[in-house]
């Protein structure tokens, strides 16, 4: 019987689960998912997590926990240091693995490879052969699970630039391909914007106020560039280099109407780069900008009210 690895759907898995998923398949391993996020899965976290923690940490204990009750042989939950040079994750990233096994207990075995392709990457190679020696130890299965790993990916990134966001990709469905008048983007960490739960289901309320989406992941890669043309000194997170990257993109393109920023309460990376893209925003475009900040007692009648008022502004700008 095949060995079960579990992978909670939350924060990274709107990045990477492509690739995961094609590795531990190509070894013979069974997937299983969490549920898809709820206000039970919220609490639970919220119950298991420090109170320092931000909202995705939390959320990502609970997905963790639901795991755990459906009897997975082990857990996957990677050590994500760094992914490109001089860039590296958040640091609740680094310490993910001890996170979850101080906070959620009765865990089965935890599989946290490091993965720090810009500093070792022979090392992290090395990480993933062993992890996958764990599953089949044939050096041709492991070597093909590897290129499995990376032929989805590159595939995942080409469906997304091609209009889809990351959860109509990985649910396999079709990309919203309507125009309209009103174009805005949707930036925030891919975790924040594509978790339907964690923002009200915000992309499905703005494509129902006939809002053509633009996304982060949408964008050509040379997008993430553009932040470090305006800074004295690049930022070294991962994420709010791309986020920075992605605003500064589309205030140079000028092809919205709109910007809307989705952070999470208690993130301290988002506090210091949304503000730095509104007052980029209101210095060199007359581009709106509505930031969403978003935590566990956010109210979908608010959001709703915010968003419709916003949608209705761009409106009568356009118009005039």
């Amino acid at each position: 019987m095949a060995a079960t690895v579990g992978i909670p759907r939350a924060l990274l898995y709107y990045q990477y689960y492509p690739a995961w998923e094609a590795f531990f398949r190509t070894l013979g391993a069974e997937i299983v998912l969490s549920a898809d996020t709820s206000k039970s899965i919220l609490d639970q976290g919220v119950r298991l997590a420090v109170e320092e923690a931000c909202l995705p940490v939390k959320l990502f204990l609970g997905h963790v926990a639901d795991l755990r009750d459906k009897g997975v042989d082990m857990l996957f939950i990677p050590r994500m240091v760094s992914v490109e040079a001089k860039k590296y994750y958040c640091p609740k990233f680094l310490g993910l693995p001890e996170i979850v096994r101080c906070c959620v207990p009765d865990l089965p075995e935890i599989l946290s490879p490091e993965i720090n392709i810009a500093k070792k990457p022979a090392r992290t190679v090395a990480e993933l052969r062993r992890l996958a020696a764990r599953f089949d130890r044939r050096p041709r299965v492991i070597d093909r699970a590897l290129a499995a790993a990376k032929e989805a990916h590159a595939a995942y990134k080409t469906l997304l630039q091609s209009g889809c966001t990351p959860l109509e990709a990985l649910n396999g469905e079709r990309a919203d391909s309507r125009r309209g008048e009103i174009r805005v983007a949707v930036l925030g960490h891919v975790y924040n914007v594509n978790d339907r739960y964690f923002n009200c289901n915000l992309l499905a309320k703005l494509r129902e106020l006939e809002v053509e989406i633009v996304t982060a992941e949408m964008l050509p890669a040379e997008a993430a560039a553009c932040g470090g043309k305006w800074l004295q000194k690049e930022s070294f997170w991962s994420f709010g280099h791309e986020l920075l990257g992605a605003g500064c993109y589309l205030l140079q393109e000028k092809s919205v109407q709109g910007v809307i920023l989705v952070a999470a309460f208690g993130c301290g990376p988002d506090s210091l780069i949304c503000e730095l893209i509104a007052r980029y925003y209101r210095r060199f475009s007359a581009i709106p900008v509505l930031l969403l900040t978003l935590d566990e007692h956010s109210g979908e009648a608010g959001l709703v009210t915010r968003l419709e008022a916003f949608i209705d502004m761009l409106r009568r700008r356009v118009a005039v």
